[in-house]
C-alpha cells in the first residue's frame, strides 16, 4: 500500500521499522552474550540469522532518498555532514564517555587487545570507530553527487555490482597519510575499526537508489517495483548462493567484510525480505503492530543510537559479554523497553520544546502588534 502519494510507501517504512527492532536484539547479543552462546546455541544462531536483514535498511534508504523532496547536492551534503557528526556523538557517548568515568568493564577494553584502564590513544580510536551512521553519512555524499548526474537508472544498478565485485581488491588500501587513510577506512577498511565501510555496504543503497528510480518512472505501479524486487531477490540470491558455495571464504568471508558473492546474496534476500513486507501490507490489515513500526521508520536514527547508548552504558552494571541463552532472553525485553522508553522521552521533550517556541512566537507577535 502508498499513503496518499508516491512520496512514502508503507511497505517501505515496515521494513525500516523491523530492520531497527532487529538491530537492538542483535546488539544485546553482541555485548550480553558470552562467545559461546553467541556461536554455540540456538539463540546466537536465530539472532545472527536475524541480523542478515541489517542490509533491509540500506535498501530501504536509497529507495527512500529517490522519493524525497531534499534531493540536491547541497541538501545531500548538509545531511551527510548531520549524519557523520550524530555518528561521532554516539561513538562518545556509548564508547568514550562511560570508558573515562571507569563504568565499562575491562574484559571490553581488553577485547581491543588493549590492557585496562584505556589510554587516550584508545579513547580516540573508539571515538572514530565506523558505524552505520558513519556509512550512511559517507555515501549521502555520494548519492547527491550520483543523483545529480546519473539519469539512467541502469547505471545505479552496474554501480551497485561494480561495488560488491571490486571490494575484495581495494580493501585494505591506504597510503601512510593519517588523515587520508583514516578516510580511507571509511572507504574499504579491512580491519574492525569500521564496521560498515562503503565498500561493500554501499552496493545495498545503490540498489535502492536503482529501484526507487525505477519507481519514479511514469506508469510503473508500486505493484509492479515489488514484483521486479521479488524477481531481482530470487535471481541475486541464486546467483550470490552459488558464488558463496563455490568459495566461501573469498564471497562472503565474515559478515562486516562481504566478497561479491555474499554481498549479492544479501541483497537477494533483503530484496525478498521487502517484497514480503509490501504483502503484509497489502494483506493484513492496518494494526497497531504496523503503526509501531511505522512510527519507529520515522525515528530509525535516534533509535539506534539510544539503543547503542542504552545497552552500553548497561554493561557498567552487568558486564560485557557475560550471559548464556537464559540472561540473552532476560535481557531482550529490557534493551527493547529501555530503548524505546527513552524514545518516547526524546520525542515528549521535542515535543514540549516546539510548543514553548510555538508559545513564545506567538507572544512576541502579540507584543509587537500592541506596539503597534
Amino acid at each position: 500500500m502508498i499513503s496518499e502519494n508516491k512520496n512514502r510507501i508503507l511497505a517501505i517504512d515496515l521494513a525500516r521499522g523491523v530492520s531497527v527492532l532487529m538491530v537492538i536484539i542483535v546488539h544485546t547479543l553482541w555485548m550480553y552474550g558470552d562467545v559461546y552462546t553467541q556461536e554455540n546455541t540456538w539463540i546466537g544462531e536465530v539472532i545472527h540469522f536475524i541480523g542478515k536483514g541489517t542490509p533491509m535498511f540500506l535498501i530501504a534508504m536509497g529507495f527512500s532518498f529517490l522519493l524525497s523532496r531534499n534531493q540536491s547536492i547541497f541538501l545531500s551534503c548538509k545531511r551527510a555532514l548531520q549524519l557523520l557528526l550524530l555518528g561521532y556523538i554516539m561513538n562518545f557517548l556509548k564508547f568514550v564517555l562511560p570508558t573515562i568515568i571507569g563504568i565499562i568493564p575491562d574484559n571490553f577494553i581488553e577485547a581491543y587487545g588493549w590492557s585496562a584502564p584505556a589510554t587516550t590513544s584508545n579513547l580516540g580510536y573508539m571515538l572514530l570507530t565506523g558505524d552505520i551512521l558513519q556509512l550512511a553519512g559517507v555515501s549521502l555524499f555520494f548519492m547527491g553527487v550520483l543523483n545529480h548526474f546519473i539519469k539512467n537508472k541502469y547505471a545505479l544498478l552496474l554501480l551497485a555490482l561494480v561495488v560488491a565485485i571490486v571490494t575484495p581488491f581495494v580493501r585494505g588500501t591506504h597510503v601512510d597519510i593519517v588523515f587520508i587513510d583514516y578516510f580511507l577506512e571509511l572507504l574499504w577498511d579491512a580491519e574492525y575499526h569500521v564496521y560498515f565501510a562503503v565498500f561493500p555496504w554501499a552496493s545495498f543503497i545503490f540498489m535502492g537508489m536503482f529501484f526507487g528510480k525505477w519507481y519514479r518512472e511514469k506508469d510503473v505501479s508500486e505493484i509492479i517495483i515489488f514484483n521486479r524486487m521479488l524477481l531481482f531477490g530470487v535471481v541475486l540470491i541464486s546467483i550470490g548462493g552459488v558464488l558463496c558455495f563455490t568459495n566461501f571464504e573469498f564471497h562472503f568471508g565474515d559478515y562486516f567484510h562481504l566478497g561479491p558473492g555474499g554481498t549479492i546474496y544479501l541483497t537477494g534476500f533483503n530484496l525478498i525480505l521487502i517484497w514480503l513486507a509490501y504483502i503484509m501490507v497489502k494483506s493484513i490489515k492496518d494494526n497497531r503492530i504496523f503503526q509501531f513500526f511505522y512510527w519507529a521508520s520515522k525515528r530509525v536514527t535516534t533509535i539506534y543510537i539510544i539503543q547503542w547508548v542504552f545497552i552500553c552504558w548497561g554493561m557498567g552494571v552487568l558486564g560485557y559479554q557475560k550471559f548464556g541463552v537464559s540472561g540473552v532472553l532476560t535481557m531482550l525485553p529490557i534493551t527493547i523497553a529501555g530503548t524505546l522508553i527513552l524514545q518516547k522521552a526524546m520525542d515528549k521533550l521535542l515535543h514540549k520544546g516546539k510548543r514553548v517556541s510555538k508559545n513564545e512566537r506567538q507572544h512576541n507577535i502579540e507584543a509587537l502588534v500592541k506596539e503597534a
